[in-house]
């Protein structure tokens, strides 16, 4: 058997920048972090060597790979292979609430098929061959940061090039400061999840065709690099200012990120003592994130009280193995 574990990612600023009709025109930037909350894929082979028995939200068993419903197994599947595996899924968080949801199980089972037949990439490459699955193979209409949060884990600023290369780049932060940021950090639930792809699809039709979107989403990239900047010189109390820049910003570039229910709980929040937050992945819907001092805490949290507030710290490792029999899957 074969247990890999990798993480979801919570992005700060830039998103909308990783999708390819903006960065290959202008080039693009996020910076983001992985937390402690996961999607756990296992895999051990099947009694009938030739089969299939997937367990995910629903349970497939099949005979042939091109008979597979899940989009991503299939592909997966197909790329490396792989025939008679069970394959079972799990998650801390549910689909569909803008932590990356499909960028960590893409990225899981494609550490654990390489795992599987006995071959080794890099993380960066498991999150380059996570974009082909779900971009090039899938045509889902999402861009490239999350493949590579998840992947690669920690506290990033990633930068997508014009000529569609990514190069990510570390966060170092002093102990206590990276502590800070972490304890400064509260995620609520607002109970509601969304379908990425639909609220993408309009957002890159806007960033393509209206100029003043356009110009809205230089200020998100400038605002990635400005929280580098800040990060890297130990001021960390820029992340709030920066988030509730970030946040007005990305509500302009499509008309279903945020709604009335959001943005009633974003202010709520704000008039509490919060400095700053935004919603996490596409909109719609998912994770609220506010940055907030300690002193003030306890009253954002009494002004959401209505929402589950999900405690979590940052996650450094990536995509990881944590159980592998090798005797199981070779004999």
């Amino acid at each position: 058997m074969i247990i890999t574990r990798t993480p979801f990612r919570v992005s700060f600023a830039g998103g909308g920048s990783d999708l390819a009709n903006y960065y290959e025109k202008y080039g693009g930037a996020v910076l983001s972090t992985t937390i402690n909350r996961y999607m756990y894929l296992s895999g051990h082979p099947y009694f009938f060597k030739s089969e299939y028995l997937l367990k995910y939200s629903k349970t497939e068993q099949v005979s042939s790979v091109e008979n597979i419903e899940h989009p991503i197994i299939k592909e997966v599947l197909k790329l490396y292979g792989i025939s008679g595996i069970s394959l079972s899924s799990d998650a801390d968080i549910p689909a569909g609430t803008g932590l990356g949801s499909s960028s960590a199980f893409a990225s899981g089972l494609i550490h654990l098929c390489n795992i599987w037949n006995g071959t080794h990439l890099e993380k960066e490459q498991i999150a380059a061959q996570a974009c082909h699955v779900e971009i090039d193979l899938l045509k889902e209409p999402i861009g490239k940061q999350d493949q590579y949060a998840c992947a690669c884990g920690g506290l990033n600023y990633i930068e997508f090039e014009k000529n569609g290369q990514v190069r990510l780049e570390k966060i170092h932060l002093p102990q206590d400061k990276y502590e800070q940021l972490q304890n400064k950090l509260l995620l609520f639930y607002t109970g509601k999840t969304h379908k990425a792809g639909d609220i993408l699809k309009e957002q890159k039709k806007n960033t393509t065709d209206d100029a003043l979107k356009v110009s809205n989403l230089h200020k998100m990239v400038q605002l990635a690099k400005d929280l580098k900047r800040e990060l890297m010189n130990n001021r960390i109390d820029a992340m709030g200012e920066i988030l509730n820049e970030n946040w007005k910003l990305k509500k302009s570039l499509a008309g279903s990120i945020s709604n009335s229910f959001i943005d009633e709980y974003y202010e709520k929040a704000m008039k509490a003592g919060a400095i700053g937050g935004k919603l996490l992945g596409a909109g719609g819907g998912g994770f609220l994130l506010f940055y907030v001092n300690e002193g003030q805490q306890e009253k954002v949290r009494e002004s959401l009280s209505d929402l589950d507030e999900m405690p979590f710290s940052f996650d450094c490792d990536g995509t990881s193995v944590i159980y592998y029999d090798k005797v199981s899957i070779r004999s």
